[in-house]
């Protein structure tokens, strides 16, 4: 298996745990919620809607063994601009759904420590000022403001299915965002999910993915974050710690808020020619993460 580091990159290691390989990561048997549409980007096959994918390992390592993969991952042409939004004043949000959050058995790996520790110093660090040089029509950049991350809770009101689709996660954002009471534009909610919570796609298709629902009347943008150790190496686990169980955690997740950040509504800016430059920058982003922040990840 091709190293592919200078993509996947973390912040920190993990618990003591051997990690599955990625041939380990058995695909689901069920039809698949999407079709990729590009090494970046997929649509939902039931309501047509796009999504923002941080792709797995084996998807990066079999890109980059072609030419034409090559040639995606390095493309360096100008991105296209729809009109859409950026995030001025970026807040983040985390629901972790379900009681299993509250149990060692739903989160055995400390997700959720290591999750609300890193969003905890995103917002004005060196490594998230490379996202204000995006602008929206108005002129204004993204914001890289301190304090960005605003609030988490468990929402132990319902549980998860064991696949839930895009839909049902949409809809856990539009609950968070009723708790919080921010429906601007730059409110991101992250929606994760525990252990053993595997959604469509997730480990063979996708390691997580970014998209926008509406909620009373607004439109809000989301990420599903599944429980990024059950996919192992596929999203980042022993990337770069040994074991590094929880590599993935920082990896996904920085790349996630940074792509939130520039283009919070996947529908209705840079698509559909936006991904390849802009994801591939993104994703590198992301493999800096461990770098650019401080030394405690």
């Amino acid at each position: 298996m091709a190293a592919i580091s200078a993509l996947l990159t973390a912040c920190g290691g993990g618990a003591g745990q051997t990690i599955p390989a990625p041939s380990q990561v058995q695909p689901q048997s069920e039809t698949r919620e999407f079709t990729s549409i590009s090494t970046f980007v997929a649509q939902n096959n039931d309501t047509g809607e796009f999504v923002r994918v941080f792709p797995t390992r084996d998807t990066i390592d079999a890109l980059r063994a072609t030419q034409v993969g090559q040639r995606e991952l390095q493309a360096t042409n100008n991105l296209t601009y729809h009109g859409g939004p950026v995030q001025t004043t970026p807040k983040i949000y985390i629901v972790f759904w379900g009681s299993a959050w509250n149990t060692s058995s739903g989160d055995p790996n400390g997700v959720a420590a290591r999750l609300k520790a890193f969003m905890g110093i995103v917002g004005g660090s060196r490594w998230n000022n490379s996202t204000t040089q995006y602008t929206q029509s108005n002129g204004q950049h993204v914001g890289n403001q301190t304090g960005s991350f605003a609030g988490s809770y468990v929402d132990t009101t319902s549980s998860p299915p064991s696949r839930p689709t895009q839909s049902q996660m949409a809809a856990e954002a539009a609950k968070a965002a009723a708790k919080y009471g921010n429906y601007t534009a730059s409110a991101a909610y992250i929606v994760a999910l525990p252990h053993g919570i595997k959604p469509s796609g997730f480990g063979t298709q996708y390691c997580a993915y970014h998209s926008s629902t509406t909620a009373a009347g607004h439109t809000i943008a989301w990420t599903n974050d599944p429980y990024f150790p059950d996919a192992g190496a596929s999203c980042g686990a022993g990337s770069v710690n040994s074991p590094g169980t929880l590599d993935g955690v920082t990896i996904v997740g920085g790349h996630e808020q940074g792509e939130t950040e520039t283009d919070p509504f996947p529908n209705t800016q840079r698509q559909p020619d936006r991904p390849r430059p802009r994801a591939g920058r993104s994703a590198r982003r992301g493999a800096h993460s461990s770098f650019l922040i401080s030394g405690s990840f």
